[in-house]
């Protein structure tokens, strides 16, 4: 079985020894191997069953390695490293030659961040690569927030997951690009559209792409769960003409007016979009595993975090 455990030195030497290892960051689990290393990045895909044009993520440690993996800093990327880094942001660049063209899904850009997670932060620190790391699901699959997640996916397949704790912002970066130097948001995530306008103006967004996506995310269906699922605006008259089903509910604050359901989540009672997304996806795993018959949810406010949440269920649903 998958060994879950704390000990870094262990997943350095299985990272060194170019195996995939899972880790943890502020966002969500991620499957991590050496960038360099084409059995590593392979393995990656293998294991999650990824189609391989589907570009990945590299996770470096500190803004001054940037230029490892990156031939050009837009001074618009540069503000938003500025503002976000370590944190919840991918950036996509333009790539340097010595970058795989399997990690970059044939494409002459790389996304890049710095997450912001303590035990992440420091296995960085200490290995001479930087670490490609999509998230540490099976393709589509609701994204892991937990070690045990990602254990349940994966079992044998996977030597290690690096034990860091629940996933304090429970929802992938924000997916930022560049093109004529103009910003083009390709991932709606943990970092809302606003706060990313406050920093550079306007952006434009462009999040979807089945056949050649510049970064994760982009994909029709996406983070979702093995039951069916739907994302309605009035779901007191589902349930009601849905009687016969064993229903699971997933609301962002407040009662139901019926009762007709097997069970219920409320992701925040207080109304904060943070707190909501921070448990969307621990509570789809919940919510999975219930044996219900449909999981019905919720269309979110349509403003900050509440945007990311609605793209999630929408892919969800697809």
């Amino acid at each position: 079985m998958t060994q879950i455990s704390s000990d870094i030195s262990k997943a350095i030497e299985l990272l060194n020894k170019e195996d995939v290892v899972a880790i943890p960051t502020e966002t969500v689990y991620g499957l991590a191997g050496n960038i360099y290393s084409e059995k590593a990045i392979r393995k990656i895909f293998q294991v999650k069953q990824r189609p391989l044009f589907n570009p990945l993520i590299v996770h470096i440690p500190s803004i001054d390695q940037l230029e490892k993996v990156a031939r050009e800093f837009p001074i618009k990327a540069q503000k938003l490293a500025e503002a976000f880094w370590p944190g919840s942001l991918t950036l996509i660049l333009p790539k340097k030659s010595n970058i795989l063209e399997i990690v970059t899904g044939g494409k002459d850009t790389v996304g890049v961040r710095i997450p912001n997670h303590p035990v992440t932060l420091s296995l960085l620190k200490q290995l001479s690569f930087p670490l490609a790391a999509p998230s540490a699901n099976p393709y589509n699959r609701i994204s892991p927030t937990s070690s045990y997640h990602v254990e349940g996916y994966f079992g044998n397949a996977l030597p290690m997951v690096l034990e860091g704790g629940e996933c304090k912002n429970g929802i992938e970066s924000t997916i930022i690009g560049f093109e004529n130097n103009e910003a083009i948001l390709y991932r709606l995530g943990a970092i809302s559209v606003e706060e990313i306008e406050k920093i550079i103006g306007k952006i434009q967004i462009r999040n979807k792409s089945d056949t050649t996506p510049n970064a994760p995310g982009m994909l029709a269906k996406h983070y979702a769960p093995k039951t069916k699922m739907y994302l309605l605006d009035d779901i007191d008259e589902f349930i009601e003409n849905n009687k016969s089903k064993k229903i699971g509910v997933l609301r962002f604050q407040g009662k139901l007016n019926t009762t007709r359901f097997e069970h219920i989540e409320i992701l925040s009672k207080s109304g904060d979009l943070k707190e909501a997304a921070s448990k969307l996806y621990s509570t789809l795993h919940k919510l999975d595993n219930l044996n219900l018959d449909i999981i019905v949810a919720e269309r979110f406010p349509d403003v900050g975090l509440g945007k990311s949440i609605n793209d999630r269920l929408e892919r969800a649903i697809k």
